[in-house]
């Protein structure tokens, strides 16, 4: 995490077309975009990706469910407007990172040879995809978006960590928990 590079071998395209793209591929074909996406050292595709999520998860959250703008200042969109920077630019990627650094930890056991934590991050960063949905106020929707992120999550790690599903949805229990049905509300 502490390398940088210049060049990363593979990894996403960057811009907004790429989120999107990235969005669809990988709700659609989990496993050959986990598979082809994934890159060493290329975390920035990823971050993004979890941030663009995030926002639009909080501002459908903030713009939809009642009372869910925290009163921090006199007015009610400066409110909405600090709560979606902090979510987006200081708590996501702290987040992912230092859940990224927890998945590591059952990941050494259970994973031979096991990819590096920077590929960790591009995971768990994908597989929120579906959680872009869950700020909409439909318990129905937030439960399978949170449960189809943990489904990725187990399939992001079985592919790129080399690892059988079943380990990886042991590997992957504890994270889960904490981004889906923590982060993003599932439970």
């Amino acid at each position: 995490m502490t390398t940088w590079v210049e060049v990363p071998g593979g990894g996403r395209d960057r811009g907004p077309r790429a989120v999107a793209r990235a969005w669809v591929e990988v709700l659609v074909r989990p496993r050959r975009f986990f598979r082809a996406a994934v890159a060493p050292g290329d975390q920035a595709p990823g971050l993004t990706f979890a941030m663009a999520v995030v926002l639009v998860e909080e501002a459908s959250r903030l713009a939809l469910v009642p009372g869910a703008v925290p009163a921090l200042t006199g007015s009610r969109a400066v409110s909405a407007v600090i709560t979606v920077t902090v979510a987006v630019l200081i708590v996501t990627p702290a987040a992912l990172h230092l859940v990224a650094a927890i998945q590591t930890l059952p990941l050494m056991v259970l994973a031979d040879e096991r990819a590096g934590i920077s590929e960790t991050v591009q995971i768990l960063a994908y597989a929120a995809a579906p959680c872009a949905l869950a700020g909409l106020p439909i318990p129905g929707v937030r439960i399978v978006a949170t449960a189809y992120g943990a489904v990725l999550l187990v399939v992001g790690l079985s592919v790129v960590h080399g690892i059988g599903p079943r380990r990886a949805a042991v590997a992957g229990a504890v994270p889960a928990v904490l981004v889906f049905g923590y982060g993003f509300r599932g439970f």
